[in-house]
């Protein structure tokens, strides 16, 4: 009995997994469409049957035109060191290939992007690119779409290093036009023509694109035809964009301690002449403050031949910290000049004094030797020779000395120092009104 019941269980097990597994099998079938017949779609077999992917479209006639339209993703990094931007991009492409035309449905076919290395494409290249690279992440960021009457759109994402060349001769106050050059690389203007397609009036993504240092104004787009001598003429389409550099950064990071540091150099000007060294290390520390930010900006730039803007404000910056320093130094020469003029004319009085004495005390010497008799008598006769003799010479000596101190009067009025301290009250004025004027000489100059 047991074994009659095990059996039976068995057998019965075995019948109910048979079913769901025929039940998951149908499910299976039926979720990938085995059975299903796309009666539609084009066999793209019989499209591709004697297809030359090497020649163009309508070889021999005459030239493929191909439509132009870009979407720019992001521009990542501009470098003024290297002369180059990086762009993101999509480039579509569209041309028509009778040989891909079909009759089946007037659907459009959206294709694998394994579909394009069975297809003739263009050639565009960027011409003013240092490198760029495909995106494949996923899968390769390809797109081709196929329309019944032969049109093919191609799109791909592109990231490049373009090389941009700028004119820094106002920088940071410049404006810069960077373009991008797409051309066919061997196809001349007899196989292929290329133009801007009619949808491509505004690019999308530029006007809401924010960069970090510029600001892009305006944008135009350009078609052209160059003529190569030894290889004939070639389509060429130009995106052409001009970007702002935006002064904020620079005016905060730049410009504003170069103005408080010529600010603070103004300070000695309130400080006592006879506190040397603290005028003297406020100079030098400004000067040198001052020279370690001309390199320390000059360091992420080009080492171009042509003047910067701001090459010209740190070295205006840069005089007037130098000059408050040429002053103080002139100041002091002044203040110890001075000094040393009545020093010496304090000894010159001295001595006048000291030599007046020792003729008295000489006479006096004199009259106390001799007797009295002899003390009058020859008093008398000193007294007649005096008014004969001294009398007419007075005069002359007067004449001499006085003569003497007009002339070092004179002297001394036209080497007379100017007061030190006049010379730092003068500079309280001189320097920041000059600063002034020179400021606004520079921003009318620079920004106009």
């Amino acid at each position: 009995m047991e074994t009659t019941f095990f059996l039976s269980t068995l057998f019965s097990l075995i019948l109910v997994g048979n079913e769901l597994a025929r039940a998951m099998l149908n499910d299976i079938g039926d979720y990938v469409g085995t059975d299903i017949e796309i009666s539609w779609l084009p066999n793209l077999d019989d499209l591709m049957k004697g297809y030359a992917r090497n020649f163009r479209p309508g070889i021999g006639g005459p030239p493929v035109n191909v439509a132009m339209a870009i979407e720019v993703a992001s521009i990542d990094h501009i470098s003024e060191a290297n002369m180059e931007y990086t762009m993101t991009v999509f480039l579509r492409q569209s041309w028509r290939d009778e040989r891909l035309s079909y009759n089946h449905t007037n659907k459009t076919l959206g294709l694998d992007s394994r579909f394009v290395d069975k297809l003739w494409v263009p050639d565009t290249f960027i011409v003013n690119a240092k490198s760029a690279w495909f995106h494949d992440v996923t899968v390769e960021n390809k797109l081709i779409r196929l329309q019944p009457d032969g049109v093919i759109l191609y799109s791909s994402r592109i990231t490049s290093t373009v090389a941009c060349d700028m004119d820094l001769t106002k920088y940071p106050m410049d404006e810069q036009e960077c373009m991008l050059d797409l051309e066919s690389y061997g196809y001349s203007s007899e196989d292929i023509i290329y133009y801007w397609s009619d949808s491509q009036k505004h690019i999308h993504g530029l006007d809401k694109l924010e960069l970090s240092q510029f600001t892009i104004t305006d944008y135009r787009f350009i078609t052209e035809t160059l003529n190569f001598k030894s290889a004939g003429q070639f389509p060429r389409l130009s995106l052409h964009f001009r970007l702002r550099r935006n002064r904020g950064v620079y005016i905060i990071q730049s410009y504003m301690p170069s103005i408080l540091l010529v600010a603070m150099s103004w300070v000695s000007f309130w400080i006592s002449q006879s506190a040397v060294p603290a005028r003297v290390s406020l100079g030098i520390t400004t000067v040198l403050t001052m020279t370690t930010l001309m390199v320390s900006a000059r360091s992420s730039l080009p080492r171009a031949s042509a003047i910067k803007a701001l090459d010209v404000y740190f070295w205006i910056c840069y005089v007037f910290v130098f000059a408050a320093l040429i002053e103080y130094a002139f100041a002091h020469y002044n203040a110890d000049y001075s000094k040393k003029e009545k020093a010496k004319v304090k000894v010159n009085k001295n001595t006048e004094s000291m030599v007046k004495n020792g003729k008295q005390a000489m006479v006096l010497f004199s009259l106390s030797v001799t007797g009295m008799n002899q003390g009058l008598v020859v008093s008398n006769r000193q007294n007649r020779a005096q008014h004969q003799t001294e009398t007419p010479v007075e005069p002359q000596e007067e004449a001499e000395t006085t003569k003497q101190e007009s002339s070092e009067e004179r002297k001394c009025c036209k080497c007379k120092p100017i007061d030190a301290d006049t010379i730092d009250i003068y500079a309280r004025a001189v320097f920041p009104f000059t600063f002034a004027v020179v400021n606004v000489i520079y921003w009318v100059a620079y920004t106009m």
